[in-house]
C-alpha cells in the first residue's frame, strides 16, 4: 500500500490507455483538471504525478495518459489557459467554463 494518504492502491500501468471513443467534453476535463493538479502540486517528477493522478481520478481513465500528456506539452506558458476543443483541440486563453 503506498505511503501517499488517502489512496490505498497503487496506480496500474495497464489502465494507461483509454478504452474507446472520449467525448470531446471529457477530454477537456481531463486536461484541465491534469493540467491544475500538475500547477497546484508543482511536483519534481511531473510524469509520476501525472501517472498517480490518472490513476486514482475515475473520469480520467477513460481519457488516454499520454495523450493528456500531449496536450500538457502544448501548454503556452504564463498567464490563464484553459484546454477547449476536444483531443483535436488547443489551449484557449482565459478560465475553463467547467472547473
Amino acid at each position: 500500500m503506498p505511503g501517499d494518504w488517502p489512496f490505498l492502491t497503487d496506480p496500474s500501468p495497464a489502465g494507461t490507455h483509454g478504452t474507446g471513443a472520449v467525448p470531446p467534453a471529457l477530454f477537456d476535463l481531463a486536461v484541465n483538471r491534469a493540467h491544475a493538479a500538475l500547477r497546484g502540486l508543482r511536483p519534481g517528477q511531473p510524469d509520476a504525478t501525472l501517472a498517480a493522478w490518472h490513476a486514482r481520478t475515475r473520469f480520467a481513465r477513460r481519457v488516454s495518459l499520454s495523450a493528456v500528456k500531449a496536450a500538457l506539452a502544448t501548454h503556452p506558458g504564463a498567464g490563464e489557459w484553459h484546454w477547449a476543443g476536444g483531443e483535436a483541440g488547443n489551449w484557449q486563453p482565459g478560465r475553463a467554463p467547467f472547473p
